[in-house]
Parts: C-alpha cells; structure tokens; sequence
C-alpha cells in the first residue's frame, strides 16, 4: 500500500510501497479517506531540530485522518467493519496517575501516530479501537480529517466560560480560525483576532470573528476603543506561538484576565511578570484534546449549527502531496486534505 514517509535525515517526504497494517487484538484497521495537513506535518517534512531529535527515519508520517474500518482485532467488540470514523492521534498508557484517574490527555507517556508510531498518510492505519471515534451521520468524511485540529480549537476555547464575554484569539491560523467560530457559537460578546495574514483574518471573519486586526497596520487599542472595550479582554487565547502576540496580550487583559496557551514559544521568550501578578492574571497551557469530552462537543457543535466549512480550503490528490505541502507553505489556505480514495 501507499504511505507517504520521511525517507532520510534530511528534508523532504516520498510516497513509497509500506507494509499492510496487522492489527492486534484490540486494534482497528481503517482504510484512509482523507487527511490533513498539520503543523508538524510541516516540521517533519522540513526535518528541523525537533524533527531530527523526535522521529525516526522511515516513519510514515500523519495524524489528521478520517475513513472507513475495514478489520478488526480478536477481542474489539464496539467498532464495527464499514464505521465512518475519525481517531484520536495520541496513544496513552492507561496505567499512570492521571490516566487511571480519567485525565487521558494528561499522560506523560504519550505516543503519538505519524511522529512514534506510523501515521495516517497511507491507504491503511490500525490504531488501538480506544482510540477510534465514530463520526455522527451528519458529518461528512472531509469534515471527520478535521476532527483532531477542531478539537485543539475546542479544548482551548472551551477552558473557560466565554458567554457573554470579550475574547481575544491571537493568530488566525486553522486552529485560530476554528477557535473564533467556536466562541460566537456559544454566545461571547466580542471576538476580536489578530494576526499579520491578511487571507487568514479574512478566513477568521468568514467563521465568526467579529472584528479582525492586522497588527502590522492597525492598533489593538484603538480596536477596543471602537468597540467600548474600557477595562480589557476577558478571555483571550494564544494561537500563534509569536512572542509579541502574546506580548501585546497582557496590557490588553482585564484585571483577573484568563489566558488559555495552545501556540508553542519558542525557548527563552521573556514576559512582564509584573502585569500578569499585579493584575491577576490566569495563564493556562493546554494541549491535545480531553478524551473523549472534547470529542463529543465536536460532534454537538457541528449538529447544533456550527458551520466550519470554510476552514477547508483546498483539497489536493494524495499523489500530488508535494503541491499540498507548497500550498500549506504559502500561507493562503485554511486547511488543506488529501484524498486517499
């Protein structure tokens, strides 16, 4: 079967011949419909020094998927062949603290498909049945490759009670993006993103950002003047990993502010300690998705109405995987599939 896999320490990809998934007796093999292009997709394919310290040579590479179960092992008894379904890329032990205490997504010995174990761009993947997520009726399998991204955008947005609240998103990436639309779904006052990528604010506004900003040709203060924002952002989620997002964020929260944290800083960035303590301010990191709550809140939203179909953008053949990753690169695209069909 096919398999799209890091072929050497050096950048680059290459669609190869790979062996067939063998399930065990707890696992679940699903033939690949869609996948998404993620992030680390973009690491790995770049090879940088995370991806040099982190995943093996030969990987198949991959964790945003969706398909259809073609087998199941010995002892699966509630997943069935021909499910639609979507998976959750992380693999925990089951036998540690928080696991054993129902906080999965809190596992310090977490594996990850396409970066530990082979991924999800191939015809095949099996991964454990724990781990596979049925897809409601009403949501379509493009929508499904989504599910692991969405799920970041819930599980930061959902940290904390955005009703009737003025929320600040800095970046407008994917997960930005997904973010926004999330807050207006349950019922913020305000939600106001920034970035420097002009499709990408535009994309935040065609999924429910308020007010969108440039911070290369706008100030943010003005914005909350405009918008009698008088003592701060309530709530703010930092999307971007940019050290001054989350720097023109502090100043902009009001006293006793929450943060919630999903965009990776680089080492070493420094912050004025000063504001976050005199003006109370909550700084939350978040990470992955809570299994499986923040999965079921997905298949709620999209059957309440939420309406994230514009966040794909482009989809590309699973051989034309080279064009995808360009398009990725450019900046221009929200998210962006393969077709395994």
């Amino acid at each position: 079967m096919r398999g799209l896999v890091k072929p050497s320490a050096s950048p680059g990809l290459e669609m190869v011949d790979v062996p067939e998934p063998e399930p065990g007796p707890n696992d679940v093999v699903i033939d690949i419909s869609y996948t998404s292009i993620c992030g680390t997709d973009l690491h790995i394919h770049d090879w940088d020094e995370w991806a040099s310290e982190t995943v093996p040579v030969g990987m198949v590479v991959g964790h945003e998927f969706s398909g259809v179960v073609s087998a199941v092992g010995s002892a699966v008894t509630d997943v069935d062949v021909g499910e639609r379904v979507t998976g959750e890329g992380h693999l925990t032990c089951g036998h540690c603290r928080n696991c054993r205490a129902g906080r999965r997504h809190l596992c310090p010995h977490t594996l990850g498909i396409g970066v530990d174990r082979p991924g999800a761009f191939a015809d095949r993947i099996a991964i454990p049945a724990a781990n596979v997520f049925p897809l409601p009726d009403h949501v379509p399998l493009e929508m499904g490759s989504i599910f692991d991204p969405f799920g970041n955008a819930t599980h930061t947005a959902l940290e904390f009670d955005l009703a009737a609240e003025d929320v600040l998103i800095t970046g407008a990436g994917p997960i930005g993006c997904m973010a926004a639309a999330i807050a207006g779904h349950v019922g913020a006052r305000h939600v106001v993103v920034t970035d420097i990528n002009d499709y990408r604010l535009d994309l935040a506004s065609r999924l429910g950002a308020t007010h969108t900003v440039n911070v290369e040709r706008s100030d943010l203060g003005e914005v909350m003047k405009d918008l009698d924002i008088r003592e701060g952002f309530d709530i703010a989620l930092e999307m971007s990993g940019a050290p001054a997002a989350l720097h023109s964020m502090l100043p902009a929260m009001i006293h006793g502010g929450r943060i919630a944290l999903l965009g990776l800083l680089p080492d070493g960035v420094a912050i004025d300690w000063s504001t976050v303590i005199f003006h109370s301010l909550t700084l939350k990191g978040v990470y992955g998705r809570e299994m499986y709550d923040t999965w079921y809140k997905m298949g709620v939203f999209i059957e309440g109405g939420l309406d994230l179909s514009p966040i794909i953008t482009h989809t590309f053949d699973a051989d034309d995987y080279e064009r995808a990753f360009e398009a990725v690169r450019s900046g221009h695209t929200g998210k962006v599939l393969l077709d395994w069909t």
